[in-house]
């Protein structure tokens, strides 16, 4: 499993709720597909947070590498529902900054440590 990080800053006239909301329904309908795993959007509480990190964190689980750039090869291709969705999404964010993670240890280097 594989985490695609995204930290989110919205514009000033967007409301928070409208975004949840096209989150869900952009993510849910790559997830009805099987272009990506679980998700979450996580908010900022009480403002309590280093000046790097934004409102809101979204986070999405892909199976690997493979999943991750068939979904974004696939994304190139959507129907106007799907466009009109994803436009509706990305119109709020003012910023946003993507990272992805890997559980670590790995499998791979567990199995090195075990051999050492």
């Amino acid at each position: 499993m594989n985490l695609y990080h995204c930290m989110i800053e919205l514009k000033s006239d967007a409301k928070a709720l409208a975004f949840a909301s096209a989150v869900e329904t952009w993510l849910a309908a790559l997830a009805e597909r099987g272009m990506i795993g679980n998700w979450r959007l996580l908010r900022r509480k009480l403002g309590l947070a280093s000046g790097a990190h934004c409102d809101f964190l979204l986070e999405i689980e892909v199976a690997d590498l493979a999943q991750l750039d068939a979904t974004f090869r696939a994304l190139g291709h959507i129907d106007d529902l799907a466009q009109r969705h994803y436009e509706q999404l990305h119109h709020m964010i003012a910023r946003a900054d993507a990272g992805l993670f890997r559980p670590f240890p790995d499998p791979e280097r567990r199995e090195r440590i075990a051999l050492v």
